[in-house]
């Protein structure tokens, strides 16, 4: 069997943005254009069909990322419409370190809003080249030109626009193409499907004329014979200026702005050109690198290729009522077949291909046989989770984890019915399985059964999915924050262990010293002793030292804790690991016992829009929460508020704001730091 489109034409991309930005709107007519659509569904209306959950469909947000194929002028693209709200960034990031392309969209009112610099520093992190779509230039107080000046100055980008619209607001007419100079305009009445071309208006021929000149001086400075040329007056042509843009986009040094009203039908089909056009393929990254399992210190490449060894990562799980578990994957490179055994390197088992699927939204298409650059779902993976690669048996590589964010809210969660108890706890598994921001546990002390995550809204999800999709009643408690604790002083200790394990006679002695570590620092561990232990016992000793202070004196994790072993007993014939992993738990727990521990609380950055006149109650009511405001910038007749408050006190302030602003202020919240709490 052979592929369907060349990988040079294959296009991995997603879409991220600030909440109602216009992503899932966006996303919706980009399929419907290229003709996977029959009908353009709506956000507001519940009919989008990316948001397939019923909670998106309530809400009006995306949730989950979901992933899509379509076809657009000779190309195949992957599309991952991913979520804006800040509790559900892991979605986001799990797509990013997958994709070799992304379209940042902006709210032309809004401009660069929280949770934009929040996913735009993730796709910094993972290199991914993008462009920018300046969306809603229909609404009122739309400013294009404004929005390319904040992402020049506040994520310190290089944005470039390619387009420029014909007016703005109630007055948006078109766009003006600056590669082509044509002003296009399109008709409403076949949802924008066919489009008219006309010379640029005279009234916006100067500024069509200036942008125009920028943009090719920015763009010929990539290529030095077309520099030359064009200092000799030689103006690139369409096709020149094609790849000097595609070249800027891929070495991730100019961000090629477009614009248009995805919701008025306007700009979309030139946004599925530029990706085309000029977003990578797979076959433009040079390779994929990652490590041997068996040693980190030497560094293995694959290229995406068929005719390589195949290699993938797994980037996020699911439940799905008819199939099962499922496993979304990143091809990088081979192919793979249904019947083939492959290695989950990170695990060190071997799993079976029974099934291959390509996911259309939350449709399934069973394929026989998928290659480098494919993203596709598997289902019935035994041992795979988030994060673990997946090699032929014969040449593994180990590609690099994807990191999350820990939980920090936590809610008591008892299912109404003791029949339903066990089934409870098996289906919160198979959600930490799909969330690695989710977590669930009992409660030491109380027995209760608690769930964890990174905000409010994260939790009612994950309740009401409980409820409904998994048709198990639950009762919750109020949330609760996820405390931490840290050191006040210095303390030693040591500690001696013997006793029989497992048959035979385990025993280690230990002096050890504890101290507090700059503030979001961690735990540090160091070793002062003069003799050369094994390898074996020093790791035993760390494992211990970790699992010390995994629960502190109060009941919480200790943090940013300095630990040094000063010494041990290094008897060849008593010593054992186990013995000195034990001694070294019993001594750091001593220590921080003595020491009487700070408790540590969650500060969250606070970002808040209002309009002009709720201003003062907004800031009072935050104060109030003992938050911190730090800063107050304005846009038209809106204030944006930048504040860090305890996560303690910002249970229901969602409610609170609306109340306060008649329903017409918004916020976001996100993770900032530990610091000490008022609470004893």
């Amino acid at each position: 069997m052979s592929r369907n489109y060349p990988i040079e034409k294959f296009r991995n991309i997603g879409v991220m943005a600030h909440i109602d930005a216009g992503k899932t709107t966006t996303t919706e007519r980009m399929l419907f254009y290229s003709g996977f659509l029959h009908k353009i569904g709506e956000v507001d209306d519940g009919t989008a069909f990316m948001d397939w959950m019923e909670q998106e469909k309530e809400r009006g947000i995306t949730i989950t990322s979901a992933a899509t194929p379509c076809y657009w002028k000779d190309h195949a693209i992957n599309i991952i419409d991913t979520p804006g709200h800040v509790d559900f960034t892991a979605e986001v990031q799990r797509s990013l370190r997958v994709l070799d392309g992304a379209i940042a969209v902006f709210c032309a009112v809004g401009g660069v809003e929280p949770q934009t610099e929040t996913v735009w520093n993730q796709a910094d992190q993972y290199n991914v080249p993008r462009i920018a779509y300046v969306n809603k230039l229909d609404r009122l107080g739309a400013d294009f030109f404004n929005v390319v000046q904040e992402i020049k100055d506040k994520l310190d980008a290089n944005p470039v626009p390619i387009f420029i619209p014909i007016g703005s607001s109630n007055a948006f007419e078109g766009i003006i193409d600056l590669v082509r100079e044509r002003a296009l305009y399109f008709n409403a009445e076949d949802y924008g499907v066919t489009f008219e071309e006309k010379e640029i208006p005279s009234e916006h021929k100067e500024r069509a004329s200036q942008y125009r000149q920028a943009m090719v001086e920015t763009f010929v400075e990539l290529d030095e014979e077309v520099m030359l040329e064009y200092l000799d007056g030689v103006e690139p042509d369409e096709l020149t200026l094609r790849k000097l843009i595609r070249k800027g986009v891929i070495e991730n040094s100019i961000i090629p702005v477009l614009c248009g009203s995805s919701l008025k039908n306007v700009g979309v089909q030139m946004l599925l050109d530029a990706i085309t056009y000029y977003l990578p393929s797979p076959a433009d990254i040079s390779s994929y690198d990652g490590y041997d399992p068996k040693d980190y210190s030497i560094k293995v490449n694959r290229k995406a290729k068929d005719s390589e060894r195949f290699s993938a990562l797994a980037f996020k799980t699911t439940t799905d009522p008819f199939v099962g578990k499922l496993t979304y994957v990143r091809i990088y490179s081979g192919t793979l077949k249904v019947g083939s055994q492959i290695q989950n390197v990170s695990e060190n088992k071997k799993e079976k291909i029974l099934k291959l699927m390509k996911m259309e939204s939350n449709k399934r298409l069973e394929l026989k046989e998928v290659y480098s650059g494919d993203i596709v779902a598997i289902p019935s993976l035994k041992f795979t989770r988030t994060g673990d690669t997946l090699t032929d048996l014969s040449s593994p590589v180990l590609y690099e984890k994807i990191f999350f964010a820990e939980p920090v809210i936590n809610q008591a969660v008892e299912a109404k019915t003791l029949s339903d108890q066990d089934k409870l706890v098996d289906v919160l598994k198979k959600l930490e399985e799909e969330d690695p921001t989710f977590k669930h546990g009992v409660d030491k002390d109380s027995g209760q059964l608690i769930i964890s995550g990174v905000g409010e809204l994260h939790l009612e999800i994950i309740v009401d999915r409980l409820n409904r999709e998994f048709k198990i009643p639950v009762k919750t408690g109020n949330p609760q924050v996820s405390y931490r604790e840290t050191l006040r002083l210095d303390a030693k200790s040591e500690a001696e262990f013997e006793n029989q394990i497992g048959g035979e006679n385990q025993y280690g002695k230990v002096f050890i010293k504890v101290e507090p570590n700059n503030r979001n620092e961690g735990i540090e561990i160091n070793h002062l002793y003069t003799s050369k232990a094994e390898k074996d016992f020093a790791k035993m000793m760390d494992d211990g030292a970790k699992e010390a202070v995994q629960i502190g004196p109060k009941g919480y994790q200790v943090e940013d804790v300095k630990i040094t072993i000063l010494n041990f007993s290094n008897d060849d014939v008593r010593t054992t690991g186990l013995g000195l992993k034990v001694a070294t738990t019993m001594a750091v727990r001593e220590a921080v016992r003595k020491d009487d521990t700070i408790l540590l609380e969650p500060i969250f950055k606070v970002e808040i829009t209002t309009p002009d006149e709720y201003m003062g109650d907004v800031i009072s009511d935050i104060n109030s929460r003992r938050g911190r405001v730090e800063g107050v910038e304005q846009k038209l007749n809106r204030q944006f508020i930048k504040a860090k408050a305890p996560l303690s006190e910002m249970f229901g302030y969602v409610t609170k704001l609306r109340s306060v602003s008649q329903g017409r202020a918004s916020y976001s919240m996100l993770f900032s730091h530990y610091e000490p709490s008022l609470k004893k």
